[in-house]
């Protein structure tokens, strides 16, 4: 579906339009695109304000949790007066500032089952930004299910991880693959372990410009980017599918929701 681009929207993009990568049709594309963010938090904060200023049409964003004031060093999607507010409520004031123009859907929930499920359903990329190991699979095998691609992202002390799981691709690999499901990794907080805050930037913009990649149809490589905020540096390692994954190796299309 294209959509035509407003005067407005032709200065407010003219900096997209300008790229080869992008022009106009690149910008129609995003204007027609729909995302799902998951986790509202140090990753969800830049991927959401990225999106969002990018002109993607739909943004579903997703976080059960309220806003505390330990957020607030490194979720800069979220202000001070937010303090007490449900975090889909606070980005939304923050979002809308940034780009009023995308259409916001709010979902104050912990996703989960058919829930997830459906909302899965209706986007053409999920950004992954929660923080819990259960949340993840769900999100992949629901991506799994719909073949919708999905951008995955971690960040905990000074190391983050960022990688994209297309899996419109029939040799793409899924999460699982990478992280199976058992034995479940033991999970770590950011209130236990802390986290350096410009690394949750860094990584959740990662996440942002990946989406944005693959919305406007660019090729995009099946790795898993880590990100050392010590050095701060990159490195990519290649990913490949598991032929004995539980979840992907056949795509089902009749994978029951967990």
């Amino acid at each position: 579906m294209s959509i035509d681009l407003s005067d407005h929207q032709l200065e407010r993009y003219a900096r997209h339009i300008l790229l080869d990568a992008v022009g106009i049709s690149g910008q129609q594309r995003l204007a027609a695109a729909s995302a799902l963010i998951v986790g509202l938090g140090g990753l969800g904060s830049p991927a959401a304000m990225y999106l969002a200023a990018s002109g993607v049409g739909r943004l579903i964003l997703a976080d059960g949790d309220d806003v505390d004031l330990s957020n607030l060093q490194r979720q800069l999607v979220h202000r001070s007066v937010a303090l007490g507010k449900p975090k889909v409520e606070s980005a939304l004031h923050t979002l809308t500032a940034i780009n009023p123009e995308p259409a916001y859907e709010l979902v104050g929930q912990r996703l989960e089952g058919q829930d997830l499920d459906a909302l899965v359903g209706r986007v053409n990329i999920v950004l992954d930004c929660s923080d819990n190991f259960d949340t993840r699979q769900q999100l992949n095998r629901a991506c799994v299910r719909h073949r919708i691609p999905l951008v995955s992202g971690a960040a905990i002390g000074l190391d983050g991880q960022c990688a994209v799981y297309d899996l419109r691709c029939e040799d793409a690999p899924c999460y699982h693959c990478l992280f199976p499901a058992d034995p479940a990794p033991q999970e770590v907080a950011c209130a236990t372990m802390g986290v350096f805050a410009p690394l949750t930037g860094m990584v959740g913009s990662m996440q942002a410009g990946l989406a944005l990649r693959l919305l406007l149809g660019l090729e995009v490589r099946s790795e898993l980017l880590l990100v050392d905020a010590r050095q701060m540096a990159t490195r990519g390692v290649s990913l490949r599918k598991d032929p004995c994954c539980a979840v992907c190796r056949s795509r089902p299309t009749d994978l029951p929701a967990q």
